[in-house]
């Protein structure tokens, strides 16, 4: 089975291509505003604009054409709704057009997927962590509980926050990374609630603390502090389980030192560790095919009008 995935749920238009759950391709474009956040119409906008290119680009990296797709997937929510909704429409109408099955994919539930299928790691201890959404999760008889989660901001969405107080031009998680290089620690609010977190008071006073000190020391210690709190709320939830395995996932496990940092977690509770490569933590539309394809072999679909975007879906209500 070929299947076409359509990732849009924020800053990323991506399109990959999976057959019976290998990788074809995997192409993308990423929406930048400088100065400013993720404006709705705009990245939609975006969307729009790059979707014919990254179409093709897609299908020729994996030497098919429409017509040899067997299912049409699309990233059904979480997400910003307008970018949402360009991904489902696009998704129908290729599907309406070659007369194919669609199949909607929650997003976290697609990262965690293709995470397993790629560290080779079976009911692990799950840290999710992206622009909107900080949980951790574990998998019970097909369906996801989560056992702790952020009570206000998602961990991206503080960093890309800070980022544009310290007015860098892409204000994202990953330059925050390369500017936080060779900074110094201060002290900033740490705010862990059994395994629940809360970032806004971090935000705040790493904000407020750019007057006194420098940006590069600011954003070591706002990166040490926010992961050494998802480290504590996991290493809680270990304990509880006694689960054999933690992967990391989302865009925000990308960060090297978030991953450092697991890994001597993993070490010193003898558990295995696991992330992907950068290339599939990003957003991205191979994780959207790979788990499209397997949705569909697990429970089928339905009819393609009753579709639609569900910008607050959440993973635990599957």
């Amino acid at each position: 089975m070929i299947t076409l995935g359509i990732e849009s749920t924020a800053h990323t238009l991506g399109i990959g291509i999976s057959k019976n759950g290998k990788i074809l391709s995997n192409a993308h474009d990423i929406y930048k505003p400088k100065g400013e956040g993720i404006i709705p119409r705009k990245a939609a906008d975006h969307h729009m604009d790059v979707l014919p290119q990254i179409l093709t680009e897609s299908l020729s990296k994996a030497q098919i054409a429409l017509d040899d797709v067997d299912l049409f997937s699309f990233a059904q929510g979480p997400g910003i709704g307008a970018p949402l909704s360009v991904g489902c429409v696009a998704a129908k109408t290729l599907a309406l057009k070659y007369s194919k099955p669609l199949i909607g994919v929650n997003h976290p539930y697609a990262h965690v997927k293709i995470a397993e299928s790629l560290t080779k790691l079976r009911n692990p201890l799950i840290l999710y962590v992206s622009g909107g959404n900080t949980q951790i999760l574990i998998e019970e008889k097909g369906k996801f509980q989560v056992l702790g989660e952020t009570l206000d901001v998602g961990i991206g969405n503080l960093f890309d926050s800070f980022a544009r107080a310290t007015k860098l031009e892409y204000a994202h998680g990953s330059t925050l990374e390369k500017l936080a290089k060779g900074g110094k620690y201060i002290e900033l609010p740490y705010t862990v609630k059994g395994m629940n977190l809360s970032f806004t008071g971090l935000q705040t006073a790493a904000i407020r603390s750019l007057q006194k000190h420098s940006a590069k020391d600011v954003s070591y210690s706002l990166l040490e502090t926010s992961f050494s709190m998802c480290c504590e709320a996991l290493e809680r939830a270990l304990f509880l389980t006694r689960r054999k395995s933690i992967l990391l996932c989302g865009g925000v496990a990308q960060n090297k030192r978030l991953q450092q940092m697991l890994k001597i977690l993993a070490k010193e509770d003898k558990v295995k560790f696991g992330v992907s490569p950068d290339e599939y933590n990003r957003d991205n539309g191979a994780m959207i095919a790979y788990t499209g394809e397997l949705l569909y072999k697990k429970k089928g679909t339905k009819p393609i009008e009753k579709w639609e975007p569900e910008p607050f879906q959440r993973i635990d209500s599957l």
